[in-house]
């Protein structure tokens, strides 16, 4: 388009907003507004229940972005929507889910109480503290953060449901705090199966550095800013005109567009005060311009607002450090003014155009609020917050709220400021938000706290950062434990909490030491039963063990004689069951420990999910797959109640697909792996929850026969050395030999099976049918080295049978057969299916019924060999082994065989039911 034409076209684009302000230049904004709104309105109209998106404003300060977000808001209203509008603060960005507050209280504020329960429904408990709507209870199970994301996520959308179609509008989201941003850019990707409409109105080279998830949503690939521009001078000049008259003439006008380069805000500002003074808008009194323009911003307005007078100043500076919604009693509070002269002085800045509104009170806009704080000196400044936590205190306001401005005040060495301070955090905790919380016990720590209670302040400190920084953690508990005369209630917690934060960086040899050092100290029972059991925790999981035997050993003399009748006791008990089914002890041991074991909380505070999965794992590796299926169902529910989302919740999906894998119900297994997998996203990558929810799906995907996929997703996720220090299922590095097999890197594989198979005969973990690394380095060494491949399954046979579950015995009777001499794989295969037939593994028994399928047919038992293969097809069919399946019928087109009987559903039911006993015994003679 050429110049004069974009000229004509901007210059023609002025009209008036819904407000009444004339919108210059802004065709682009309001046309892509009007189309979302509309897109959004014409398909919740027509029940599709999606047509949601986004919507960015990027610009500098005073470009139109606040005029062009009330366009959009009374659009919307116009056209029916449901508004839900905030705006970000510079001074209120340390305060955790404002921005989330002011979008979602008054619409669940219309409501009756029953009905915001039945929005929330099961996230009433979880979600509610981050809206507002109450304070959770003390000794209430602290939410994930990402549990209450989750929780808004389901807040809006059952909004969405009631009251669509919904339009988000948040202006300066760049001054947004750090918990409502996060939570925007992750419900952001949902918008386009909503009816909902998000308008984002921010200053590009403002983000803050912390909210790199909205860095990313406003920045993406798919994401499309307006970009807000300044008005031209021909703008300029008829919104100059259109206040001043069409007697301004040019050099005026064009002087106005040269002091204000164009930016509205400050042009319907100068503007205003050329009226004030009564300056004739001519040539001759452009030269004046610069000097009334100054007067907007920075020091100039600083001046102005001296100019009037001391009550003035002191309430505008009150307001300033007060930040947004700002209540006038509060206000007069902080400014130490009367009722009748705040209110004076209240009129004052009204007239002079620096605060607005009646009710509530704000800044006419944030460049003049920012002005303002800046200016006030700094010791008063500071003192001023002060005085704001004080009366926001007294006024019964959140605590939160008050530590925000403690947060900027100087250390007193002040008993109370301190006490305020962990309450803002606990209560920080409560609302899901532990970065606030930590800002907060920093600060109290700063303070100092009193000598007896330095101690307490740093375990809190520490425990905030947990989940978030594990080594910050380390350092802050450290340093409490150091403490002289510390109380033993304080140092066992302390200790146990170091000992997770250190397991949580990868650090689980010294985890151990930790616990196990104090365990040898202390001298309550309780305690030492409680450090005891952490000791034997992060051994357990520690992979570079170097004396699990003994560790073994101990672990079963200390858990022999416990009855489960505490949570110490049943903690012990859990690891001793895990440890026996680790070691590959006879299965009925290791049942008869999970017996007393169970009935530990999957949230428990101290043990978390840890300890009650590995007992439900026991029952698990033990064929008894049901109660394992029950015991991790109830494991998801209950950290779904409490609002754990992310790591824990993506490992109750692992262990809820890894049941159904071990019954050979490959395709359920799948859909959990990959929720898994979804969920640990959000965590990290090469975190545990992550190793566990990869491995899992490269096991279900290479059992189905979908290798490439299997390959892909390695690939993709990372899945490679180095390996992590946890001890985690499937072993990552056994696995990853077995993707090197399936690549054809049959050298790399064997290196990496035979490693794997030597850092767990150290660790002590000698159940094959946890690891059965022994059976596929026998397959891999099969073709060269046929003697070490049948010792290697001869061993892993043994020890299955030692262990004794059927699944154990028949998948290494199956490894057996595959490298044993053509004489002996008949009758192992046999035993395999024979054994398999009780197994709740449907699909190791579709395996070997195909196997020895195969070997039959090998051997001229045709019509036996058409039975068994065309059986495991089916089976195979039923588990979702596709790969498994498809071997099997392409055995059956080679041959060209035929079934001799018709397999229905019935039929195959009733053969399943019964083990093939004939087959076995006539192999044997």
């Amino acid at each position: 388009m050429p110049e004069q034409e974009r000229s004509e076209r901007r210059v023609g684009s002025a009209g008036p907003s819904r407000a009444g302000t004339p919108l210059y230049e802004r065709d682009v904004e309001v046309a892509a507004a009007r189309a979302a709104v509309e897109a959004l309105c014409n398909r919740s109209a027509d029940g599709g229940g999606s047509g949601g998106g986004l919507l960015f404003l990027s610009g500098a300060a005073g470009l139109g972005k606040t005029t062009l977000l009330a366009e959009i808001r009374g659009m919307a209203a116009a056209h029916g929507c449901t508004v839900l509008s905030a705006r970000g603060s510079e001074q209120e960005l340390t305060v955790p889910f404002h921005v989330v507050r002011q979008l979602l209280q008054p619409v669940l504020a219309s409501c009756a109480e029953a009905e915001r329960r039945e929005i929330f429904g099961g996230w009433y408990e979880i979600a509610g503290p981050a809206v507002g709507l109450f304070a959770q209870q003390a000794g209430s199970a602290v939410p994930d953060p990402q549990g209450v994301r989750d929780g808004l996520d389901w807040v809006l959308t059952q909004l969405a449901v009631r009251r669509a179609p919904i339009v988000m509008v948040v202006d300066d989201a760049h001054w947004g705090d750090a918990e409502s941003l996060t939570w925007l850019a992750t419900f952001a990707v949902r918008v386009q199966e909503l009816p909902v409409l998000i308008v984002l109105g921010y200053r590009p080279d403002e983000l803050p550095a912390e909210a790199e998830a909205f860095r990313e949503l406003v920045g993406g690939r798919g994401s499309h800013p307006i970009t807000v521009r300044a008005l031209s001078p021909e703008s300029v000049a008829k919104l100059v005109r259109g206040a001043l008259g069409p007697e301004a003439d040019d050099p005026f006008c064009r002087e106005c567009w040269a002091v204000t380069g164009g930016n509205p805000y400050e042009t319907v500002e100068l503007v205003a005060k050329v009226q004030d003074r009564g300056l004739t808008p001519s040539e001759e009194s452009a030269h004046l311009l610069r000097v009334l323009g100054a007067s907007s911003r920075g020091t100039g307005l600083v001046k102005r607002l001296e100019k009037l007078g001391n009550r003035a100043v002191r309430l505008a500076w009150a307001a300033a450090v007060l930040g947004t919604e700002i209540s006038p009693e509060l206000v007069a509070s902080v400014a130490g003014l009367p009722p009748a002269e705040a209110q004076d002085a209240t009129d004052t800045l009204r007239v002079a155009r620096i605060l607005t509104g009646t009710r509530t009170l704000e800044f006419v806009h944030p460049l003049i609020a920012t002005a303002v704080y800046r200016a006030i000196p700094s010791a008063m400044r500071t003192a001023i917050h002060g005085q704001a936590a004080c009366a926001v205190i007294d006024a019964g306001l959140n605590i939160t709220v008050a530590a925000r401005h403690l947060l900027e005040t100087h250390p007193g060495n002040d008993p109370q400021t301190v006490e305020q301070l962990r309450a803002a955090a606990r209560e920080n905790l409560r609302q899901g938000a532990p970065d606030a919380a930590h800002r907060c016990l920093e600060r109290a720590l700063r303070e100092p706290p009193p000598a007896e209670e330095r101690a307490a302040v740093l375990y809190e400190l520490g425990c905030s950062a947990l989940l978030t920084s594990p080594a910050t953690t380390v350092n802050h508990l450290s340093a409490a434990l150091e403490l002289p005369d510390l109380d033993p209630a304080l140092r066992e917690d302390a200790t146990f909490r170091l000992a997770q934060a250190l397991a949580h960086n990868d650090q689980l040899g010294e985890a151990a030491a930790v616990v196990g050092a104090e365990a040898a100290h202390t001298r309550s029972y309780g305690a030492r039963l409680r450090l005891q059991a952490a000791h034997h925790l992060w051994r357990v999981f520690d992979a570079q063990e170097v004396q699990a035997p003994v560790r073994s050993r101990r672990l079963a003399r200390l858990a022999e004689h416990l009855s489960g009748q505490n949570v110490g006791e049943k903690a012990l008990l859990c690891l001793r069951t895990w440890d026996a089914t680790l070691r590959g002890e006879p299965a009925e041991r290791a049942l008869a420990v999970a017996t007393r074991a169970v009935g530990l909380s999957y949230t428990d505070p101290d043990w978390g999910f840890e300890l009650p999965s590995i007992t439900a794992l026991g029952y698990m590796y033990a064929d008894q797959c049901d109660r394992a299926e029950e015991l991790f169902s109830s494991a998801i529910a209950e950290c779904q109640q409490v609002g754990w989302s992310g790591a824990h919740l993506s490992f109750g999906f692992n262990l809820l697909g890894l049941v159904h894998f071990r019954r050979g119900m490959l395709a359920e297994a799948e859909r959990c792996a990959r929720e898994a997998v979804r969920l640990a996203d959000r965590v990290g990558p090469r975190l545990p929850a992550k190793w566990y929810a990869v491995g899992l799906l490269l096991d279900v995907l290479l059992a189905r026969g979908h290798s490439e996929e299997a390959l892909s997703v390695a690939e993709m996720h990372d899945f490679a050395p180095p390996y992590p220090n946890a001890v985690v299922f499937p072993d990552p590095q056994a696995l990853y030999g077995r993707l090197l097999l399936a690549r054809g890197r049959r050298e790399e594989a064997i290196a990496q099976l035979t490693a794997a198979g030597e850092r767990l005969e150290a660790k002590g973990i000698l159940n094959p049918t946890w690891c059965p690394w022994a059976g596929h380095l026998a397959l891999a060494l099969a073709p060269d080295e046929p003697t070490s491949a049948r010792a290697l399954a001869a061993q892993s046979l043994r020890r299955a049978e030692r262990y004794g579950t059927p699944t154990a015995k028949g998948e290494a009777l199956r490894f057996s057969a595959a490298v044993s001499e053509d004489g002996d794989a008949l009758v192992l295969l046999a035993r395999a299916v024979e054994t398999l037939s009780k197994s709740p593994n449907q699909y190791l028994y579709a395996e070997a019924l195909v196997d020895f399928a195969i070997a039959l047919r090998r051997c001229g038992r045709a019509e036996r060999a058409a039975e068994l293969l065309f059986e495991g097809a089916d089976v195979a069919d039923r588990c979702g082994a596709e790969g498994l399946a498809a071997r099997a019928r392409a055995e059956i087109a080679a041959a060209g065989l035929r079934p001799n009987e018709p397999r229905t559903t019935a039929q195959w039911e009733e053969r399943t039911a019964e083990p093939h006993h004939a087959d076995t015994g006539e192999l044997r003679h």
